[in-house]
C-alpha cells in the first residue's frame, strides 16, 4: 500500500509547530559490545539525525517503525528529551531492531543487525523544509519502497538530504544496490557518503569521482567524509577539502550522523541558493566540528547548538589562552 502524500490534505489539521525536519527512516537500538562489557543506546541513522536536529534546536520530527516493546519504548522517550516529535505510524513493527556493535580498539564499529524494514501507509500531512532519508530504510524492502514514494511526492516542493550510509550485511547484490542508490539521487538534493559508502559503492575510484557521479546523477551537493582526513565537499562548480578537528576518539558510532545533522541545520540557515565556496566551506566546517565532538564521548551522542558555539568560539582563541583539558 502506497503512504499517503506529505501535502496537507483538505479539512485535516497541520501540528501547532510544524517541523522544520522530518526524517524518515529505521530507528533501532545498539547493543554496545567491549572489553568492558554491554550497554544499549538507542540508535539508527536516520534516528540519530532526527535527534541530533532535536539537540541543535530545530523543530524535527521522525516517521519510523517501533515495535510495542520496551526498547521501543526506550527509543521514544529517548527522541522526546530531545524534542523530536514521533510521526503517527510509528508503532507498527512487530519488534523494534537491533545492532549489536562490538568496538575495536580503536573505536571503530562492526555491526550485527536484527531488522524487519515496513512503513506503514501513512504520512504527515504537511510538507518540511526538508526530508531526510537514509540508510538500511532506503534498501530494506517493503519499507524501501515507501520510502521511494515519498521522496518522489515531495522533492519538487522541498529540500531533500540523503546519507545512503552502506550496510553491506544488508544489502543483496553490489548491481542491485548501486542501481537503488543511483536511482535515488536524482530524487535529492543533498547526498553524504562516508569514504568507504563510496568505496563499496564505486570500487577502485577515487572519493572524487564519487562525488563527481553523484553531482552527474542530479544532487546540488555532494560530500565524502573521510574520518581524520576530513570531508571532501562538491558542487557542480567546485571541489573543497575542508579538514578534520583534531579529537580523542571514544568511539565513532554516531560520528557520521551527527556530521549529517549539523549539515543539515546548516543549510536551513544558508539554503541551497548560491552554494559559492565560502557557503560550502563553512557548512563543511559546521558538520566537522560536530563530528569532533561526539567521537569524543561514546555512543551516539551528538553536540548541542551551545557545544557547537563553544567549540567554534574556542578555536578563535590563540593557543596560550585555551582553557587546560580536564
Amino acid at each position: 500500500m502506497r503512504p499517503e502524500s506529505l501535502r496537507p490534505a483538505p479539512g485535516t489539521g497541520v501540528p501547532q509547530v510544524t517541523p522544520d525536519v522530518v526524517v524518515i527512516g529505521e530507528a533501532l537500538v545498539d547493543v554496545v559490545t567491549t572489553p568492558d562489557g554491554t550497554i544499549e543506546h538507542p540508535g539508527g541513522s536516520p534516528a540519530n539525525v532526527a535527534y541530533g536536529l532535536g539537540r541543535l534546536g530545530v523543530p524535527t520530527a521522525l516517521l519510523t517503525s517501533l515495535g510495542p516493546d520496551s526498547r521501543g519504548q526506550a527509543i521514544e522517550e529517548h527522541l522526546a528529551r530531545a524534542g523530536v516529535e514521533l510521526l503517527p505510524g510509528s508503532r507498527s513493527a512487530g519488534r523494534t531492531a537491533s545492532a549489536t556493535a562490538t568496538i575495536a580498539a580503536d573505536g571503530s564499529a562492526d555491526y550485527h543487525f536484527d531488522i524487519a524494514w515496513e512503513l506503514a501507509p501513512v504520512a504527515p500531512q504537511f510538507l518540511p523544509r526538508i526530508l531526510h532519508t537514509g540508510s538500511i530504510a532506503t534498501f530494506l524492502a517493503p519499507g524501501a519502497t515507501a520510502v521511494r514514494g515519498l521522496l518522489e511526492q515531495s522533492h519538487r516542493e522541498c529540500m531533500v538530504t540523503y546519507d545512503p550510509n552502506i550496510r553491506p550485511a544488508l544489502l543483496g547484490s553490489h548491481t542491485e544496490a548501486l542501481a537503488l542508490f543511483e536511482d535515488l539521487v536524482p530524487l535529492t538534493d543533498v547526498v553524504k557518503l562516508s569514504d568507504e559508502d563510496a568505496a563499496w559503492l564505486y570500487p577502485g575510484r577515487s572519493v572524487e569521482d564519487a562525488a563527481a557521479r553523484v553531482i552527474r546523477l542530479g544532487a546540488q551537493l555532494a560530500v565524502v567524509t573521510r574520518g581524520p582526513e576530513g570531508s571532501l565537499l562538491t558542487t557542480g562548480s567546485a571541489t573543497l577539502h575542508v579538514p578534520s578537528l583534531p579529537s580523542m576518539v571514544a568511539d565513532t558510532i554516531g560520528a557520521g550522523d551527527s556530521y549529517m545533522a549539523a549539515l543539515i541545520y546548516g543549510l536551513l540557515t544558508r539554503g541551497t541558493d548560491g552554494l559559492g565556496r565560502e557557503a560550502v566551506e563553512n557548512l563543511g566546517i559546521l558538520a566537522s566540528r560536530a563530528a569532533a565532538i561526539t567521537v569524543r564521548r561514546q555512543g551516539a551522542n551528538p553536540p548541542t547548538l551551545d557545544e557547537l558555539v563553544t567549540l567554534a568560539e574556542l578555536e578563535t582563541l590563540p593557543p596560550e589562552e585555551l582553557p587546560e583539558a580536564s
